[in-house]
């Protein structure tokens, strides 16, 4: 039960010290709530709306506008509204792509591939960011701490990310596994800070002894705020793994999907875009193959074997 008093303490500490998005400009959400929710998909507007989640991001939060401006880019380039739904959780962002209620989304890898066995999610374009189309999970310490390698970590407090994370839950846990342990078993206590900014300031701050971080967004962290990740240090870097990618629900009228895939590949060539997707810290959306995600896949099997 000590995790579990850590978790409910860092909560608290977590409202009381760590600041949300609240100096972002915050876009309007929609409430999925039953009388306020989202319109039928036979309503007649259907086809001039499109439903966005952005979910699974390289940038850290306050790097969201970004996002938001690249979906205003494409609602001109497609001469439709694209509607943001803004949800930091990946499961329900899952749960919208398969009931129709989002039409694409950005997402985590992890929940990329488990939405594509659950419901046939589509892969559509990935971003390449620094050269290429793959990120790591950093394993970080407070830049003072004696915690020189993972193993390190053993019976100290330790921060994930989502649950449904690739780099912030997943790649941990099989470490973990392939250690004959589990975050239980080997931590003192872990908490969950749902984004990966959270969990850098959490360290930094000495909140937690370690925590595993998407290393895009701790890169870009870096470029933005060095003071920050200057007071962290990375102990572990894991093997490649495919990116985040951009994804449609199953269904998507093919023209729409046609013209997304367009505009995704085309934005680098385009003035505007090409300006968007610098602040997003991407050079560019490329087309990329379903089994590069599979290394993700066989390390979930290989977990789910361990049960």
């Amino acid at each position: 039960m000590r995790h579990v008093t850590f978790c409910v303490i860092m909560g608290f500490l977590f409202l009381a010290t760590v600041p949300g998005c609240s100096d972002r400009e915050a876009p309007k959400k929609i409430s999925l709530e039953k009388d306020g929710g989202l319109p039928s998909q036979d309503t007649e507007d259907r086809g001039k709306k499109l439903r966005v989640a952005v979910g699974g991001m390289i940038v850290p939060k306050e790097g969201f506008l970004y996002y938001k401006n690249f979906l205003d880019y494409l609602g001109d380039k497609l001469k439709m509204h694209v509607e943001l739904v803004d949800r930091e959780g990946y499961e329900e962002i899952n749960r919208l792509i398969k009931s129709g209620d989002v039409d694409a989304a950005f997402v985590c890898s992890g929940p990329y591939v488990d939405g594509k066995k659950d419901f046939g999610m589509e892969l559509l374009a990935a971003p390449q960011a620094y050269g290429k189309t793959v990120y790591h999970s950093y394993i970080i310490v407070p830049k003072n701490s004696p915690v020189t390698d993972f193993n390190g970590l053993r019976g100290r407090k330790f921060a994930f990310t989502d649950p449904e994370s690739n780099t912030g839950k997943l790649v941990p846990t099989f470490i973990l596994a392939r250690m004959n342990e589990t975050p239980e078993s080997f931590f003192s206590g872990f908490v969950y800070t749902k984004t990966h900014d959270k969990a850098i300031k959490a360290v930094a701050r000495g909140m937690v002894d370690g925590a595993a971080v998407d290393s895009l967004i701790w890169e870009y962290a870096r470029s933005k705020d060095p003071k920050l990740t200057a007071m962290t240090r990375i102990v572990s870097k894991s093997p490649p793994y495919a990116i985040p990618p951009f994804v449609v629900r199953p269904g998507l009228d093919r023209g729409t999907r046609e013209k997304l895939r367009e505009i995704f590949l085309n934005a680098h060539l385009d003035e505007k875009g090409k300006e968007i997707l610098k602040d997003m810290m991407i050079d560019k959306f490329v087309v990329i193959d379903d089994s590069a995600y599979d290394s993700i896949r066989e390390m979930k099997a290989w977990i789910a074997r361990g049960k």
